[in-house]
């Protein structure tokens, strides 16, 4: 096949599925990791907890630089989200030039993006006993680890 008919000319293109899917699931990604950042926001108001003396709000708003287990909370899993996310954005775009099946791609997006969402709900939202959060992470985890070496198989 020549290079301009080759599949990795045309991955990054909004004609190919896969491209499409990856993208609409990372923005669906990105505003979820904005909600969660809402989440930290609504407990700190809530409790009127701040980590800095300048944030505060009234006299009656708090200061705890250690921070307040509301707070907390949601605030680490929005870390788990940077910690995450990144890494899916990174393997998921490289796997697109993979030429891989749609199905496969659209499901593994899809799972991702449900891992992440309900490692959230449980997490900061509904807090759940494990191992509800670490089911939900791992499966997020695995699908990035299987894309990237999909990808790096697929260059080697």
């Amino acid at each position: 096949m020549s290079a301009a008919g080759s599949p990795q000319q045309h991955a990054w293109s909004t004609a190919n599925p896969v491209f499409t899917a990856y993208v609409f699931y990372s923005c669906v990604l990105v505003l979820k990791m904005l909600a969660t950042t809402l989440l930290v926001v609504r407990q700190r108001h809530t409790k009127k907890v701040f980590m800095n003396p300048e944030d505060k709000l009234d006299k009656n708003s708090k200061v705890l630089p250690g921070g307040d287990p509301d707070v907390e909370r949601p605030r680490r899993a929005h870390l788990n989200d940077l910690e995450n996310i990144p890494a899916f954005w990174v393997a998921g775009l490289l796997y697109c030039l993979t030429n891989p099946a749609p199905a496969l791609a659209l499901n593994l997006f899809r799972a991702y993006t449900g891992a992440r969402i309900m490692h959230t709900i449980v997490y900061a939202v509904v807090p759940l006993p494990q191992p509800s959060r670490a089911i939900a992470w791992a499966v997020g985890y695995g699908i990035t680890i299987y894309m990237a070496v999909t990808t790096v198989m697929h260059f080697a």
